[in-house]
């Protein structure tokens, strides 16, 4: 009887095991998008911080449409 109770311990933590990997393996999915995601918008924001010191980022005004205050 404590080799069947053993081996069903066995299979309950073989189990609990899968379970786990197959979270960590999502999680690592998520975290490796989610770190693209930020390189992109932290390349974004440097090149909106360029355009802006430079001053190549204002607007063209015979493009542009007045505020709605006009």
């Amino acid at each position: 009887m404590a080799n069947s109770d053993t081996s069903e311990r066995i299979d309950s933590l073989e189990t609990r095991i899968a379970y786990q990997d197959q979270a960590i393996e999502d999680l690592n999915t998520a975290l490796t998008e989610q770190w693209k995601t930020i390189d992109l918008l932290t390349r974004k924001l440097v090149m909106l911080e360029e355009q802006v010191r430079t001053g190549s980022y204002i607007a063209d005004p015979a493009t542009e449409k007045p505020p709605p205050h006009y």
